[in-house]
Formats: structure tokens, C-alpha cells, sequence
């Protein structure tokens, strides 16, 4: 048996200014909080998984997409977040176009956004 099929994961988030990114995951995307860890994280409840916030001085460098949110109506989330205040990203370049902030990649569709530390964000939802 692997140890690891079953395992509880959390995702593993550098903030700059964990005031700042916690009321953004909150506030923005609405967010249940866990509260802190002596090591100093911050946990919040993503489903069957965990997200945490951990202070790093020099945040982010990462150009990738950090954590994708599996949402059943991408237009209907995007909407959502947008009304609290969430910016999406729009692209227009070969194999990667936005219409209302949304593109279809393959089997999926899919948004992105940043959160105030840099952290590329997505949510996409399933088509097949």
C-alpha cells in the first residue's frame, strides 16, 4: 500500500505580508480559516485538503500557477470573486485567449488571478 495515495495534502503558500494575503483569502475568496501553527503558518480548509500561508521575506518567484481551485461553473465562480473584488488575468496569445477572463485548454476550462503576494492562482473547471 502507498502511504502516500491516501495522505491528507496542504499546498504551501510564501507570503510577504501574512495580514495582507489572510485578508485576501478570507475576505476575497472566502476562505475558512484553521488559524495558526507554532512555526508560524496560517491553515485554511480547501475541501479534502489545506492551504497554507507561510511568511517568507522575499515571497513568491514562482511564474507557474501555485494552486488551481476545481470549480463546477467557472463563469459562475469568476463572477463570484469578481464581486469581491478578485482581478482576473486576460491573455490573447497563440493557444491562449481569454473571453471573460476564461479560456479552454484541452479538456478544461480555465482563469487566473493573483493573490496580493504574487501566487498565481487558477480556477478551472472539468468539461469532460
Amino acid at each position: 500500500m502507498n502511504p502516500l495515495a491516501s495522505s491528507h495534502v496542504t499546498c504551501m503558500l510564501p507570503v510577504k505580508d501574512l495580514d495582507r494575503a489572510r485578508r485576501f483569502y478570507e475576505d476575497a475568496l472566502g476562505l475558512e480559516p484553521l488559524g495558526a501553527k507554532p512555526d508560524g503558518k496560517f491553515i485554511y480548509q480547501c475541501g479534502g485538503t489545506e492551504l497554507a500561508l507561510f511568511p517568507k521575506p522575499e515571497g513568491t518567484k514562482a511564474e507557474h500557477t501555485a494552486v488551481s481551485f476545481r470549480v463546477a461553473h467557472i463563469d459562475e465562480a469568476v463572477a463570484a470573486l469578481e464581486g469581491r473584488g478578485v482581478r482576473f488575468a486576460d491573455y490573447d496569445l497563440p493557444g491562449l485567449k481569454t473571453v471573460d477572463h476564461v479560456c479552454v485548454l484541452g479538456s478544461e476550462k480555465a482563469a487566473w488571478f493573483e493573490d496580493p503576494e504574487g501566487n498565481i492562482l487558477c480556477l478551472h473547471e472539468d468539461l469532460a
